[in-house]
């Protein structure tokens, strides 16, 4: 697989819908989704960026019932989200920390490079969008976040998909403390990623089912 498509597919929120949780608050960081380090992630600002995400999936699916079926597809977009904003900070941590940067002119000229690939500006932004869930106005966004893992790797003399590369990110997760609201979870600083909490006062409320 191409090293884009591939850090892509690893550093991208996925298209998903998420049911509806129940959940304490957290007691140490109330209104955050996360801390990490000393920046904290807001629910409003994931709510956000959620809402950034269904927004390009209704415009691109003008359809009422494709979009149903977009929404109804899976069940953690919230989540998912979270991670990509929590992971974002943990790759820009671990390229600081080895030297890494990335400057305006290689994520535009990476865009121009990808929009000659597949056809244009609109063809990007529907592609990112369908297989990323990356929302256009993110697209500048999880493109750097790409050539800032790429750089990484290289300055570590290794490729994103090898334990060096990992094992950097697991550094800068440790060194960030980074501190999940249990509603989303709990970050695993060993895999630089979040998992779902097992707890008695989280649960997921569903539709009842109907008698057979």
């Amino acid at each position: 697989m191409h090293r884009r498509r591939r850090t892509a597919l690893l550093l991208s929120a996925v298209l998903a819908a998420a049911p509806l949780l129940t959940a304490c608050g957290s007691d140490a960081h109330p209104g955050a989704a996360a801390v990490v380090g000393d920046q904290r992630i807001t629910v409003a600002q994931l709510e956000n960026r959620v809402s950034e995400v269904r927004d390009a999936q209704r415009a691109a699916v003008p359809d009422e019932a494709a979009y149903a079926q977009v929404i109804a597809k899976s069940g953690t977009l919230p989540r998912d989200v979270l991670h990509t904003m929590v992971l974002d900070r943990v790759l820009h941590r671990a390229a600081l920390d080895h030297g890494v940067s990335v400057t305006r002119k290689e994520v535009q000229e990476m865009r121009e490079g990808l929009e000659k690939q597949v056809g244009g500006a609109k063809a990007l932004e529907t592609s990112w969008l369908q297989q990323y869930g990356v929302p256009p106005q993110r697209l500048d966004d999880n493109l750097r976040l790409q050539l800032e893992a790429q750089k990484l790797a290289t300055a570590l003399g290794t490729d994103t998909g090898k334990p060096a590369f990992w094992d950097a990110l697991a550094a800068a997760s440790k060194k960030l403390d980074i501190d999940l609201n249990p509603r989303y979870g709990t970050w695993d600083t060993r895999q630089s990623a979040r998992t779902d909490a097992k707890a008695p006062w989280l649960r997921e409320v569903t539709a009842p089912q109907q008698p057979a």
